[in-house]
């Protein structure tokens, strides 16, 4: 090729390449243009838009209570099933069906008399051998004299010792029979071993009852205090174990199916060993029960007091559940919303545990958020603001609990 050819080759070629930037460059000053005329519609179009009625809340350091969730039953303290120790006919029942008893309180009367006449033949035959002693002691002591006199033998007295000894030894028996027969009389006076309430009569006045009938009498439950028993994962040990060693562990057992709370107790017991097969641990509580608002036999709900965090807390109504993770809506200054991402430890009885993305006194939108969207003017307002039905908002309100 020429070099005149060469030349006019390059020329083109330059050319080209300098028509392609400029169209590029022209391009790309066309998106720009329209890009920010659209922005700037939007702008004007959210402008002009109402502001949204929302409810807003500060975030603050605050106590946020740890909880452990399981499911326990209410069981008595102490429950004794009241028996007869004694045969014999009921000559009363002192006690009403579910009455509340004080311990040594009357029950059941059992016929006592022929327990008194054995008690009686047991002090009759005392009293016979204590003067049968008295003579084998005073033939003791005259044949003593008479021995030191040699007008008895060594036998002779040997013989009377023994025969001392031995009445002495009957007496002991005698007085064994005595105490015998006082506690079976005794034993026909059933009294409250426990304070407690009564449960059905299962024996009625007027019925023979033996000591070898398993059924019982009646049965008195131990209720103030009660107990429940419950179970926990055993993952739960370590923080449990934890707790206890700082100090006594608050306790609280609420209805089942509700969050109302029946009552407050301590943790008395983590059981000594894990049930493999479960793969939970055995825990017992104590509640003083005053208002008699756990039952025995009753299903509850236990809530276990791990620890107590000092915090920077919003609502927990204020955390989104996103794509991206959750976030907030916080207000700015001028009054405007901002979609802003943060982490979020523990939520508990409606606080949720801000752990980063937030600072002590950012105001957070708690109500009207399916009205926002990043940008959007908030008016604030103190009533509740209507809601959207259903899933309609820009993202669903984190539901995830401690509890």
């Amino acid at each position: 090729m020429t070099k005149p050819l060469q030349r006019r080759s390059k020329f083109f070629g330059g050319a080209i390449r300098l028509l392609i930037v400029c169209v590029l460059l022209a391009g790309a000053y066309g998106i720009w243009i329209a890009v920010n005329r659209t922005q700037s519609r939007q702008n004007t179009a959210r402008q002009d838009l109402p502001p949204a009625p929302v409810q807003v809340a500060a975030a603050a350091h605050s106590k946020v209570p740890i909880y452990t969730i399981g499911l326990g039953s209410v069981q008595a303290y102490n429950t004794v099933t009241v028996r007869s120790r004694v045969d014999g006919e009921i000559q009363k029942i002192a006690f009403e069906e579910g009455q509340m008893v004080k311990e040594g309180d009357l029950l059941v009367q059992i016929d006592p008399r022929p327990f008194q006449a054995m008690l009686d033949q047991a002090v009759a035959k005392k009293a016979q051998d204590e003067a049968q002693l008295a003579n084998a002691k005073l033939d003791l002591a005259r044949y003593n004299e008479l021995a030191t006199r040699s007008f008895a033998s060594k036998q002779q007295v040997d013989t009377q010792q023994a025969a001392v000894n031995q009445f002495t030894a009957q007496i002991q028996g005698d007085q064994a029979q005595i105490d015998n027969a006082r506690t079976e009389l005794g034993y026909t006076t059933i009294r409250s071993p426990i304070a407690g309430r009564t449960g059905l009569r299962l024996v009625d006045q007027g019925n023979i009852v033996r000591s070898t009938d398993s059924g019982g009498i009646v049965t008195v439950a131990q209720i103030q205090p009660i107990s429940v028993l419950y179970t926990l994962p055993e993952q739960s040990l370590p923080a449990l174990q934890k707790a206890q060693a700082a100090g006594p562990v608050t306790v609280q057992a609420l209805a089942q199916g509700s969050k109302s709370v029946l009552a407050q107790g301590t943790l008395t017991l983590i059981n000594n060993e894990i049930d493999q097969e479960s793969g939970t641990i055995k825990l017992k509580a104590t509640f003083e029960n005053k208002d008699r608002a756990l039952w025995p036999g009753q299903s509850v709900t236990m809530r276990t007091l791990l620890e107590t965090l000092d915090a920077l807390t919003v609502p927990a109504d204020a955390i989104q559940r996103t794509q991206q993770g959750l976030a907030v809506y916080v207000v700015r200054p001028d009054d405007t919303a901002e979609f802003r991402r943060v982490d979020v430890g523990p939520i508990t009885q409606g606080l949720a545990v801000i752990e980063s993305g937030l600072s002590e006194g950012d105001q957070v939108v708690t109500s009207g958020q399916y009205r926002l969207q990043p940008g959007t003017k908030i008016r604030k307002t103190e009533g509740q603001p209507p809601q959207a039905p259903g899933p309609a908002g820009n993202a669903k309100t984190q539901s995830v609990s401690t509890e």
